[in-house]
């Protein structure tokens, strides 16, 4: 327990602020800029909030000390934490001793922001993010909070914390952004996919989950394919656990359309062997050997009009023999 955090204050008030360093990278000391004092020898000074005529912080008498904030234990936060928002309520918001208030009350309830943050250590995100998005989440609950409602401040302050961070992975931590319902649906389908797996020892399949979520399988098909959308691969990266093997791009297939093409020459095949001897000749002359009309005609010592007909005939002979296949 830290010593007499419930007896009240009988000298200075600028003595009121924490002693001990505080660590300037932490997320509170980035949002809120708080005050430290100096002390040298008997004589206490408040660094932040005592301008150039000296004087420094009033209407803060009567609160009680404050020990270096990592040697407060949990009861004790609580119970300074709840003279601290009297205190609050009772200073107009702008000025130095509600800042102070406020960002002691920040640094005193940061093991609330770590403990929120710990359930999303799995994440891919650094947990230093996690921790700075809590302590806004934090922030806000200290804004919001009103004692005389009768609620304990962690009970109140925790729901808006992890509501931050969830908010943060959702408007983030998805490589493609889909809407906030496909989102959502997503959490959804995780739990009830694990819950299913655990009862049936397997897979759930579609119709099982549209059961036990009340929707459609078309809704929980929309749902696993936004899922995808939550992480992405470099198209360069190689697999881990093979070094050998090549980049993703090299192993994605993709569209041939020279596919098609085979599927008609294997198709006009046998219609073209049926034909005369002739058109098949000019079919050839046209097609395989590029010649024009003209000097097909020569070729074979008819009309270029005549070429004209012959090759318009065979043409749509074929064209309806495919037709008639398909």
């Amino acid at each position: 327990m830290s010593p007499r955090l419930d007896v009240a204050r009988t000298h200075n008030a600028s003595s009121a602020c924490p002693q001990g360093p505080t660590n300037s990278d932490s997320p509170a000391a980035t949002a809120v800029p708080g005050p430290r004092t100096s002390t040298t020898g008997t004589t206490s000074t408040t660094s932040d909030f005592s301008g150039a005529s000296g004087e420094g912080l009033e209407g803060l008498e009567g609160l009680p000390e404050i020990p270096p904030y990592a040697e407060v234990g949990a009861l004790d936060a609580r119970a300074l934490s709840k003279t601290l928002f009297e205190r609050l309520e009772s200073l107009e918001e702008g000025t130095h001793e509600y800042a102070y208030v406020r960002n002691t009350l920040v640094e005193l309830n940061l093991a609330l922001v770590k403990f929120a943050a710990s359930r999303f250590r799995s994440r891919s995100e650094p947990m230093e993010d996690i921790v700075q998005v809590g302590t806004i989440g934090l922030i806000k609950a200290i804004d919001r909070f009103e004692i005389s409602r009768g609620v304990e401040f962690p009970t109140f302050a925790m729901p808006t914390i992890v509501g931050e961070i969830k908010r943060f992975f959702r408007d983030t931590s998805w490589s493609v952004r889909v809407p906030r319902r496909l989102q959502e649906l997503r959490l959804d389908l995780a739990k009830a996919g694990d819950e299913l797996s655990q009862q049936l020892d397997r897979a759930p399949t579609v119709a099982e989950l549209s059961e036990r979520l009340g929707i459609t399988p078309d809704e929980v098909v929309e749902g696993m394919s936004a899922s995808n959308a939550y992480t992405a691969s470099s198209l360069d990266a190689k697999p881990e656990d093979d070094d050998n093997e090549g980049a993703l791009a090299d192993r994605i297939g993709y569209e041939d359309h020279g596919l098609e093409g085979i599927e008609y020459v294997e198709s006009l095949k046998p219609l073209i062997a049926a034909l005369p001897a002739r058109d098949r000749m000019i079919l050839s002359l046209r097609f395989v050997s590029n010649m024009t009309q003209s000097e097909i005609g020569e070729e074979l010592n008819i009309s270029q009009m005549h070429v004209s007909r012959l090759l318009s005939r065979t043409l749509s002979k074929l064209r309806k023999g495919l037709t008639l296949e398909e």
